[in-house]
């Protein structure tokens, strides 16, 4: 069995991204079983910078285009969250014990027709607007305190 104490940290961006109701797009990934939700996030290439990786990210994964989103603030400190045990050397090749992620809390200034999870990766099967406060319930528990953490961050521009 893999100590994951061994392993780094995978650096990823994720994105906050709220409508014009202050409803939270959440995705339903294609790769789980349980019913969990998660905020567009993914990991940052080696040389790019966490902004840019979040707004590739978001178009990646929703179709969404920069154009359409306009920032709103920055998570002042990197968040963290380790794989369950179970998971630790089965999921990113095994290289990673968790990860490591800078958050982006963006407006969305398109229409729910400019949302197309149909992209060349697809991630997500189904997505839709929630509260914010719906999110530390609808994700899977191992993210739980993440987003949590995402949450108390932006908690000044959400509702």
């Amino acid at each position: 069995m893999i100590d994951p104490t061994t392993l780094p940290y995978r650096p990823c961006a994720g994105v906050m991204l709220l409508n014009r109701h202050g409803m939270v797009f959440v995705g339903q990934r294609f790769d789980t079983t349980v019913e969990a939700w998660q905020m567009p996030q993914g990991g940052i290439d080696d040389g790019e910078d966490a902004e840019k990786a979040a707004i590739r990210e978001l178009g990646e994964e929703t179709g969404i285009a920069p154009d359409k989103v306009a920032l709103i603030a920055v998570a002042p400190d990197e968040l963290f969250y380790d794989l369950p045990p179970e998971l630790v050397g089965k999921v990113w090749k095994g290289k990673w014990r968790g990860q490591r992620q800078r958050w982006f809390l963006y407006r969305f200034l398109g229409e729910d027709s400019d949302i197309d999870l149909v992209t060349a990766h697809p991630e997500f099967r189904s997505w839709r607007w929630i509260d914010p406060a719906e999110l530390p319930r609808l994700i899977v528990p191992f993210k739980k305190a993440l987003y949590e953490q995402v949450l108390a961050a932006f908690a000044e521009h959400l509702g």
